[in-house]
């Protein structure tokens, strides 16, 4: 039979199935060796002792790194809030307020034309210059392509316009054009239909983050909770295992790391409980009734917009008081039948969500300013429907005079600014420290959690010892 010929200098090709192809995988041999080993050592009490321990160990690690992980999220959810969301938040409703502000403001230095007080022309440019300075620092804390860029972007794009159809207006009516008015009208048509559309957008997308950073921030960390209540049963179960085993009542490592995991529940949960409380305070006591009273803010401003636009028309247009009159019953309820008005309104509703103290005291004194702008308009418009236009126009606008209509719209609106300035104070005051609270409750069940890993470590250890 003849024999392969073997080329000098080379090993010859191992058969199949022989000794060559095992010595050729060497590293898979080992491989399944060790893990015949691991299972043989598993089997055994030791082995089953040291996996029960690295379980045990795995899970409590879970437990405390998801513990901090929450916790971060909502320390920066609620940094959110208190640095972000809600700043953005009064800053849109402050847009709003000046644009309103200013169309009023030029509506009343329309109707005192060179009587107009220089304050009345400085309060109208400051109007201006704050909405621009706002809508710019919004534009730059925005996103971009959201909702709330987009309207920044449309009230950036109409203010330089909105103000170049005052100041047209204005020098006609200095020179005694009737096309003043006209202008006036327009400028304010674009304010009122559009322009302040878009600011309202604006603040009902910036109000929308900021409750949905409330939400996030207050919320109660699920998943934490359940991994320790995980974590603590299956420590309890495993050492009724070993009491049934071995007859040992207690193991101390095991008994520490219990009570380290259900000391970090109980820190997890009260201090979760707690920063919401906080949180659900400052909303409740801070940012809801300012949100209310920002309203009642710009509907007075409205109402007043509209008062001053009905006397620039001189009866050509009678808009501004359906106007007065839809923005009003919003504003303070419904004329009753008997004089003054009946129950209701965002007035109402701001005092009864105000916080007691000096919000309330300042909202019960600015729903009694308005009950007397409401008596001065009336007698305004008499005189107005009686055809004394300048007895309706000094009852409204006169400079120097505390019994006008503007005067007793004034005295409300500092009411209503000085109860906003109670109410942000409060917000501040709640929700000052919730975030550092979350911090610590982070570190505090990482400790924990870390003790527990300790324990379990401790106590397995010392049944290990037995075996050696």
């Amino acid at each position: 039979m003849t024999r392969p010929a073997v080329i000098e200098g080379t090993a010859p090709l191992p058969s199949p199935g022989g000794r060559g192809a095992a010595a050729r995988l060497p590293g898979l041999q080992d491989a399944g060796e060790r893990l015949a080993e691991l299972r043989r050592a598993a089997g055994t009490p030791p082995g089953r002792l040291r996996l029960a321990g690295a379980a045990l160990v795995a899970l409590l690690l879970l437990f405390g790194g998801t513990a901090v992980w929450q916790a971060d999220q909502r320390a920066s959810a609620t940094d959110r809030v208190v640095e972000h969301s809600q700043p953005l938040s009064r800053d849109a409703a402050e847009v709003y307020r000046s644009l309103a502000d200013a169309d009023t403001t030029a509506a009343s230095g329309f109707l005192l034309a060179g009587d107009e007080p220089a304050e009345l022309r400085k309060r109208y440019e400051d109007d201006l210059a704050t909405a621009a300075e706002l809508l710019t620092r919004a534009a730059a804390r925005t996103e971009a392509n959201s909702e709330a860029q987009r309207r920044i972007d449309e009230l950036n794009r109409q203010l330089p316009q909105y103000a170049g159809l005052v100041e047209t207006a204005r020098a006609d009516n200095r020179l005694g054009l009737p096309l003043g008015g006209a202008y006036l009208r327009y400028a304010s048509g674009l304010m009122q239909n559009t322009m302040l559309p878009a600011a309202q957008q604006l603040v009902a997308a910036e109000s929308g983050r900021l409750d949905e950073d409330f939400d996030a921030a207050g919320a109660l960390p699920a998943a934490a909770v359940l991994l320790g209540i995980v974590a603590l049963a299956a420590l309890g179960g495993y050492q009724v295992l070993l009491f049934r085993r071995t007859n040992r009542v207690f193991n101390p490592g095991l008994v520490a790391a219990s009570a380290a995991v259900l000391a970090a529940l109980g820190w997890l949960v009260v201090g979760s409980l707690v920063a919401s409380g906080s949180l659900a305070a400052g909303r409740s006591g801070g940012a809801e009734p300012l949100r209310v009273l920002g309203q009642a803010r710009t509907e007075s401003l409205q109402a007043r917009a509209a008062e001053n636009l009905n006397l620039v028309a001189r009866g050509a247009s009678d808009s501004y008081g359906k106007r007065w009159q839809t923005v009003t019953v919003a504003l303070g309820g419904a004329p009753a039948p008997g004089g003054g008005r009946a129950a209701g309104g965002t007035l109402e509703r701001a005092a009864a969500l105000a916080p007691a103290g000096e919000a309330g005291r300042r909202l019960d004194a600015a729903r009694k300013q308005f009950a007397q702008w409401d008596a001065r308009h009336d007698a305004a418009a008499a005189s107005d429907w009686a055809g004394d236009y300048e007895a309706a126009l000094r009852a409204t606008v006169a400079v120097g005079s505390d019994a006008t209509t503007d005067a007793a719209w004034a005295a409300m609106d500092r009411e209503l600014a000085a109860a906003g300035a109670a109410e942000q104070a409060r917000f501040g005051a709640e929700t000052s420290g919730v975030a550092g609270g979350y911090e610590a409750l982070a570190a505090g069940a990482a400790v924990l959690a870390v003790l527990a890993a300790v324990g379990v470590v401790r106590g397995i250890g010392r049944r290990l010892a037995e075996y050696r």
